[in-house]
């Protein structure tokens, strides 16, 4: 599993012309999932996100967490985190879990992550063509890779 967190001041996701999710100050989330992504691989990326430190604190240091700043998140499925362009020009998907494996993970995430920060998580929708909208706030953006750790 590999996710994007990007700090924003504001965020929002529009489908077909409708406004689907909008958060203000929180964390804009891609999140992109294979085949071999587990439960522990939700569990420990949902304690990293709600706790890791990328928030101000009264001295302007980002030594807060979204859970101490009581900031919002939105989830948006991105399978082309995935992407391999080892050969040629055309990115391959292949890595990247098909949507009857995908779905019921992301839904799980999602769900793992509104328990983990105790309160509703927004999101997009699977498999649909998004258009997301935000003011990266910093800007600070940091990849996770929970089959690394890093």
């Amino acid at each position: 599993m590999k996710i994007v967190i990007q700090r924003v001041s504001e965020a929002s996701v529009v489908i077909n012309q409708k406004q689907v999710a909008s958060i203000d100050y929180g964390l804009l989330i891609l999140l992109g999932i294979v085949d071999e992504d587990t439960q522990e691989d939700i569990n420990w990326l949902c304690n990293k996100i709600v706790n890791l430190r990328v928030f101000s604190d009264e001295n302007g240091v980002m030594n807060t967490s979204l859970l101490d700043s009581n900031g919002d998140i939105i989830v948006i499925s991105q399978f082309t985190l995935h992407a391999s362009t080892k050969k040629g020009n055309r990115p391959s998907y292949m890595k990247a879990a098909k949507p009857d494996i995908a779905i019921p993970i992301y839904k799980n995430f999602v769900s793992t992550l509104q328990n983990t920060l105790g309160k509703p998580v927004q999101t997009g929708e699977f498999g649909a063509d998004m258009k997301v909208q935000l003011v990266n706030d910093g800007p600070v953006t940091i990849i996770i890779d929970s089959k690394s750790k890093e």
